[in-house]
């Protein structure tokens, strides 16, 4: 882990100082305009760390009477403060068996509105729901109740002033239908039959429909952004944006109703990936499912699989926040013998490749440059989506190992007489390799 934390800092160290200069320009830009009433609650300058906290804690379950599974896995990255959530649940009291709830919660502004709705929206789901749902049409409409209803339970227990909010997309399972709702950037995406046969769109200002909602509510759009600060038009929380008089909840400037889609469940439905906004900067829908179908092909659980797609998008340049929830179908694909083979003959060469550019150097050479080294090489079999992003873990075990086995330290040198190796310290950043 050590090895990998390095190997990030320094292969995401420019795009760290892009983003923040370009955070810096934003603020001076919104300082020079006219101050906009109200709470300025998201998207100002957040300040990044000097290097990414990559630790996570997956998790998953099973539900062995409906061949349900799921794995779920969070990473701070480079933020200086954790503001995602997410909940599972693989039964709900008072439904039959097969029912099961998700959702994946991004704060901003703080953690407080993403936290609230990780340990109560599914109260307001089931409070909705009743003992016999109707579907489809009946469990649409609870869906849309319920998230209105948490937002005012939440506004009740707001601070007064305070900015915050929180994206979310939740997915509630019957044994008939998929039932998606979400409202901001948090995003799901549905594998069946090998393909992407649905993901959800993004509720941004911009959007027709969106557009016409905060111009008729009295509001206005600049750098795409409502009012100029908030770049999601749809989110729990963000109550300076819900102040129109005599409008109801859902035609405010930002509303935390949900964009709720029904789809009839299938036997050729393979998993459905919910996850945080941090992750798609990083990858499309189309790669990330390219990915997930690739690692349960050689028999990781769900929550493995989530690890390593946060891994991969923090070595792919995410530096936001990232959580996923892996949901794996009955058709989902299962453990194939040739996949695996080929993977362990690509660890293996990875591995033999480490060891070559490192013992054919004249001066041992960083972790860094023996990434990018490989990266400008022709290399068969890399995961599909990820590439050798997907494999840094394995090339940062890799150089680790051969380093141990040297009986030196080979940055030794980069980090300065008398400093331990493998810390976080910018100080010990090969900037130059």
């Amino acid at each position: 882990m050590a090895a990998f934390a390095r190997l990030l800092e320094r292969l995401l160290w420019p795009a760290r100082k892009e983003e923040e200069a370009k955070e810096e320009k934003e603020k001076e830009e919104e300082e020079e305009e006219e101050e906009v009433e109200g709470c300025r609650a998201l998207e100002g300058p957040r300040s990044l760390l000097n290097a990414p906290r990559c630790a996570q804690r997956p998790h998953g379950g099973v539900a062995a009477s409906s061949g349900l599974r799921f794995g779920a896995s969070a990473a701070q990255g480079w933020r200086t403060h954790m503001e995602d959530a997410h909940c599972a649940w693989l039964a709900l009291p008072g439904l039959p068996p097969g029912w099961a709830f998700f959702a994946v919660l991004d704060g901003h502004g703080g953690a407080r509105a993403a936290l609230f709705g990780a340990r109560h929206l599914l109260g307001h789901v089931l409070e909705e729901l009743g003992p016999a749902p109707g579907e489809p049409e009946g469990v649409c409409g609870a869906l849309r109740r319920a998230f209105l209803s948490a937002d005012a339970r939440l506004r009740s227990l707001w601070p007064r002033g305070e900015p915050g909010g929180s994206t979310a997309v939740a997915l509630l399972l019957s044994p008939r239908f998929l039932y998606l709702a979400h409202c901001g950037d948090s995003r799901a995406v549905l594998s069946r039959a090998g393909a992407v046969a649905f993901s959800t769109e993004d509720h941004r200002p911009l959007r027709p429909r969106e557009r016409e909602r905060i111009h008729d509510a009295g509001g206005t759009i600049s750098r795409r952004r409502v009012e100029g600060s908030l770049a999601v038009s749809r989110a729990l929380g963000d109550f300076a944006y819900k102040e129109a008089p005599g409008r109801p909840p859902e035609q405010q400037l930002v509303s935390a109703e949900p964009e709720v889609t029904a789809l009839e469940r299938r036997a050729e439905d393979e998993f459905m990936l919910l996850a945080s906004d941090g992750v798609w900067d990083a990858m499309s829908g189309a790669a990330l499912a390219g990915l997930v179908a690739s690692r349960l092909c050689l028999g990781l659980a769900p929550e493995l699989v989530c690890a390593q797609l946060l891994d991969t998008c923090l070595c792919k340049g995410s530096l936001d926040n990232m959580t996923c929830i892996l949901v794996c179908f009955p058709g989902a694909p299962t453990p194939c013998e040739k996949a695996i083979r080929k993977e362990q003959a690509l660890d293996a060469a990875l591995g033999r490749r480490v060891t070559e550019l490192c013992s054919c150097a004249q001066q041992p050479p960083s972790l860094n440059a023996v990434f990018r080294a490989l990266a400008s090489e022709d290399i068969p079999d890399l995961p599909p989506g990820g590439g050798l992003y997907c494999k840094a873990a394995v090339i940062a075990e890799a150089y680790s190992q051969l380093c141990q086995a040297s009986g030196e330290c080979w940055e030794k040198g980069q980090n300065g007489p008398g400093k331990a190796t493998g810390t976080h310290s910018g100080s010990a950043l090969d900037l130059e390799a």
